[in-house]
């Protein structure tokens, strides 16, 4: 599953030039936080019995907290993902607004300075 969301998003880096992966730190900033709290979560759930994950589903390779390399890349590819998704739609729907864009009001106070 990891492969196709890698072949269904990835290529918008190269069509749509979303950059994602050119400010990869940025978005590391972002999705390392996150990932670490599910990391975490999953690490307690799969110690305390509340799930396993399935041995003949993953390579076998185990990280830290006992969690499948799997894990890792699920948390790191998906987000990845996500942002290239939506930085390719900002890139078609020039109007479209995600909330991280300045206001009229600051712009007009940044060209005046």
């Amino acid at each position: 599953m990891l492969g196709f969301t890698v072949l269904a998003s990835f290529w918008l880096e190269i069509i749509y030039k979303v950059r994602v992966l050119a400010r990869f730190k940025r978005a590391l900033a972002a999705i390392l936080p996150v990932a670490a709290v599910f990391l975490i979560w999953d690490s307690y759930a799969v110690s305390a019995g509340h799930w396993s994950f399935d041995q003949e589903q993953i390579l076998g390779i185990i990280g830290p907290f006992d969690i499948p390399l799997e894990e890792y890349l699920f948390f790191l590819i998906v987000p990845i993902a996500a942002i290239m998704t939506i930085e390719a739609v900002r890139r078609v729907m020039k109007n479209w607004s995600v909330g991280d864009e300045m206001s009229d009001e600051i712009k007009k106070e940044i060209d005046e300075l």
